[in-house]
């Protein structure tokens, strides 16, 4: 991913009073536009569904995970085919990608009839109201309550993600969203410009590899807990969400109503606990309750 990620340009930096010529390593940052096929064979309907902003690479992943987590498919085998198509306007670069659905699924476009354009940093502009955005998660409330993490196994995570950040490593410019199993093993990692992107493409990966769904696992975000990113665990069935940085109110009330354990300023071997505190294991000196 990283080749088509990067642009170098250059620039001038400057150390007090010194400065110098040099190249800088740049996030790419491009428009991608999401088109669904769907319909029986003679009468396909070819729909525009969503432009974001996003870094290329696993744009299939994208729009496969977008797709899952807005409640328009189902599962994987929905999907007969994703493929990109060029645009001459775009000087021939890959950001049109169409998601063609098997002629006997129809898609759920109910809340989706819209052609919204969804900026890198908010996933939810141009939707018409926050109920478009409470999609029920087809695995409903959890069955079982087996998943636990130790806080010493927690604290481990973010090192963990930084050390397979390729891209981020080289701009300090992304977001990552990054899947554990609960003996803190990294399973799967994707970064993008767009934090909801970055969880798409997790969640569209974890979709191909008929993974979902994904209460075994912890959920970790390079930066804060928003409404979206807690909406989108929620659909892909995550039980335990640790994020780098603060949660939103919102998010916070969304992963109590979905009894969701939510962990935010994961750093520095601290994080605070804001919802279903019981799926993480404290030692006892630091219990204070």
């Amino acid at each position: 991913m990283a080749e088509h990620s990067i642009k170098r340009v250059p620039v001038i930096k400057v150390t007090h009073s010194i400065n110098d010529e040099t190249t800088d390593a740049l996030a790419i940052e491009e428009p991608l536009e999401m088109r669904l096929e769907y319909g029986p064979a003679g009468n396909r309907t070819v729909k525009n569904v969503s432009v974001t902003m996003r870094t290329p690479g696993h744009d299939a992943e994208l729009a496969t995970g977008f797709l899952f987590t807005e409640g328009i498919i189902k599962k994987t085998e929905d999907i007969l085919a994703a493929e990109h198509y060029f645009i001459a306007c775009a000087e021939n670069k890959e950001n049109v990608i169409q998601v063609s659905l098997k002629e006997d699924v129809i898609p759920n476009l109910q809340n989706s009839d819209r052609n919204f354009y969804t900026t890198s940093s908010c996933g939810v502009c141009g939707k018409g109201s926050i109920n478009a955005i409470r999609t029920v998660s087809p695995f409903g409330q959890p069955v079982n309550e087996d998943q636990s993490i130790t806080s010493e196994l927690l604290y481990q995570l973010p090192d963990k993600l930084r050390q397979n950040q390729q891209v981020f490593a080289d701009t300090g410019g992304l977001h990552a969203s990054a899947l554990f199993n609960l003996n803190g093993e990294l399973l799967l990692a994707r970064e993008d410009v767009g934090r909801h992107n970055a969880l798409d493409k997790l969640i569209g990966a974890a979709l191909n590899k008929n993974w979902l769904p994904l209460n075994q696992s912890v959920l970790l975000l390079s930066g804060r807990a928003s409404f979206e990113l807690v909406q989108k665990a929620v659909m892909a069935g995550i039980r335990i969400i640790a994020s780098v940085g603060a949660p939103s109110s919102l998010a916070v009330e969304l992963a109590d109503e979905f009894n969701i354990t939510l962990a935010g300023f994961l750093r520095d071997k601290r994080f605070n606990i804001y919802t279903a505190a019981r799926r993480i294991i404290l030692p006892i000196y630091e219990n204070t309750y």
